[in-house]
């Protein structure tokens, strides 16, 4: 039938599956003649069985959805793979969603390979509107794909960085709807910025007839950033949408699905790959969900939904131990902020050094944002990066429910984290010491003068 199982294979029924499929592929046949040039020659028995013999990647020179006449096996495992992708986007709340295939690059450069199709369509179009989110990748993907970001600073509602759809449309309308290729927007992100509002925008793309393209990197774990791109299809424009495999379904990085609501542009886009291409992140999402199946997969999304809430909660209890604030950023479903302003004021390299402290303590993803920092990414110079804003008016640390999270991790990540700051409040506090006896010193030997 094409989609997930309900309920998930044991990996023996996994394995003969996909040995039934490498069978049908031509260097597996026991008399085969091979001749060409790819013939799916492998020197490693080792390399062989990691690829369980599925050696002929998937499409054709001209196509990565094609079939290829010298491998049916692996020709089947695409099909199937981005019709049970397809079954699981539509289960984890795009409902409407039409088409979609695997591409094995990470989210990225398969936004690139969005922009470089909507070219054909837009031969004039040079600009991109792209309401900020300090994430260099999908900064650089509209640059590779040779077009020039028009960035469009968000607005600070009470704690939250969110969309300015006044400055989007006045931008449409200063530079010419014809001279814009499309609006990229974005939904899961880095709090205190929250997902673009995308139905404002989706109407916008509707009434203005410019592209939407959407970064749902790892938005296919959210309900919520997954009903945003149902209704924003639904009231206005949505051409496609970006997500990554990695964050999304617990597989090795290296593989995205471009997804849309009309069929035949998500068919350009993927004619659009030039040559063939590898089947391993198709193969892992493949075994991935016919292990989980959607009963696993759902349970895996209740569970996230869960600990997000655990998180939440106990963040907020640490952070007013330690006279810090969680930061109130409700339209966020992933990831959640905590002040960092009692220990910036104190000492401004105690925040970085805290990031640091949690790393050396194995402490992964906390990212510790500082005030003020400048960076320059292809020639455009960002103030205040990381913090998706010139002038966020504190510093802060992240911490994110993503899928596969567990109650462990959210405790142990607490234990260190509440070490890490006590260390740091008395390193500041000795610092803070040591600066004043040293400044009453001088200020002593002055008065002598």
């Amino acid at each position: 039938k094409g989609k997930c199982p309900e309920d998930g294979w044991d990996e023996s029924t996994i394995e003969l599956f996909l040995h039934e499929l490498a069978i049908m592929d031509s260097n597996n046949f026991l008399g085969n003649c091979g001749v060409g040039e790819r013939e799916g020659r492998v020197a490693s028995g080792l390399v062989a069985r990691r690829h369980y013999r599925l050696i002929h990647g998937i499409g054709r020179s001209g196509d990565i959805s094609a079939v290829q006449p010298k491998a049916a096996g692996s020709s089947l495992l695409n099909k199937l793979t981005n019709s049970v992708v397809l079954d699981i986007i539509k289960l984890a709340g795009v409902r409407t969603v039409t088409n979609c295939f695997v591409v094995p690059m990470a989210t990225g450069m398969s936004l690139t390979l969005c922009f470089l199709t909507l070219r054909h369509k837009r031969p004039k179009a040079k600009y991109i509107i792209w309401p900020r989110i300090d994430q260099k990748s999908c900064f650089k993907s509209m640059i590779t794909a040779g077009f020039e970001p028009v960035v469009i600073e968000n607005v600070l509602e009470g704690d939250e960085l969110r969309t300015d759809i006044e400055a989007v449309e006045a931008k449409i309308k200063a530079l010419g709807a014809e001279n814009i290729l499309c609006v990229h927007s974005t939904t899961s992100c880095f709090a205190p910025r929250v997902p673009d509002r995308l139905e404002e925008l989706a109407v916008i793309c509707a009434n203005y007839d410019i592209p939407h393209i959407v970064n749902n990197a790892y938005g296919v774990q959210s309900s919520k950033c997954m009903h945003l791109i149902q209704q924003g299809a639904r009231v206005g424009r949505i051409d496609a949408f970006v997500q990554s495999l990695d964050k999304n379904f617990m597989v090795p990085v290296g593989g995205a699905i471009i997804a849309g609501f009309n069929e035949s542009f998500i068919q350009e886009i993927s004619k659009m790959y030039p040559g063939r291409a590898s089947a391993s992140p198709s193969l892992d999402v493949l075994i991935t969900l016919l292990s989980l199946g959607a009963s696993g997969y759902k349970q895996l999304l209740k569970d996230r939904k869960e600990m997000f809430s655990y998180l939440s909660s106990e963040l907020k209890k640490l952070a007013d131990t330690h006279n810090e604030r969680l930061l109130d950023t409700p339209h966020n479903p992933i990831s959640l902020a905590m002040s960092l302003k009692n220990l910036d004021e104190n000492n401004d390299a105690a925040v970085t050094q805290l990031g640091s402290m949690l790393f050396t303590r194995q402490v992964s993803g906390a990212r510790v944002v500082p005030c003020g920092s400048v960076q320059t990414v292809n020639n455009y110079t960002f103030k205040g990066f990381m913090s998706h804003a010139n002038d966020y008016p504190c510093a802060y640390l992240n911490a994110a429910s993503a899928i596969g999270i567990k109650k462990e991790d959210v405790d142990v990540f607490l234990k260190r984290l509440d070490k890490c700051l006590k260390t740091s409040r008395k390193e500041a506090k000795k610092e803070k010491s040591v600066n004043e006896i040293s400044n009453s010193n001088t200020g002593t030997e002055q008065l002598e003068d």
